[in-house]
């Protein structure tokens, strides 16, 4: 890279001062500080980018060791399972015939799936979705009332009514 020192950075100062002028130097200046700090945001973006690349390299290959590895192990289960049956289909032959374990249910599984059951719920009624403790808390009107009880309920008695 280029090596500046603080003696060339006073003579290249120097020589943009006669160049330029005093007037404009200023503004030269921080038009040049800008754009070397939007050369290094854009460099420090693409360091990022190249960076973030590299560990989607990296996940993926891991995430293709992961799958591998949970094929070869659903593989496996799958062969102890069958070797499982076999064993336990061979150890079981010879209990097929006894009427034991078919009187108290343990080889057999009923074939019928349950009954679905309604819950009971009145769907025509609205649920209520605010809670009735947040409700007393908040001051809102859990009953509603109707015009004319409104107005009967906040309407002055006057003192020869009777009551």
């Amino acid at each position: 890279m280029i090596d500046l020192g603080i003696s060339k950075l006073a003579l290249i100062g120097a020589v943009a001062l006669v160049v330029i002028g005093p007037e404009k130097l200023p503004r030269v200046a921080r038009t040049v500080g800008t754009l070397l700090g939007k050369a290094q945001r854009y460099v420090a973006d693409v360091k990022a980018e190249v960076n973030r690349s590299m560990e989607l390299e990296e996940l993926k290959k891991m995430k293709d060791s992961v799958t591998e590895a949970a094929r070869d192990v659903e593989t496996s289960i799958q062969d102890g399972a069958n070797d499982f049956e076999k064993s336990w289909s061979e150890a079981t032959a010879g209990l097929e015939g006894s009427s034991s374990a078919t009187d108290h249910g343990v080889g057999s599984f009923d074939p019928l799936p349950p009954v679905y059951k309604h819950p009971k719920k009145n769907w025509r009624v609205k649920q209520k979705a605010m809670p009735q403790w947040f409700k007393a808390r908040a001051g809102i009107r859990t009953r509603t009332q109707s015009g004319a009880a409104r107005v009967a309920r906040f309407r002055p008695r006057s003192s020869s009514a009777p009551r």
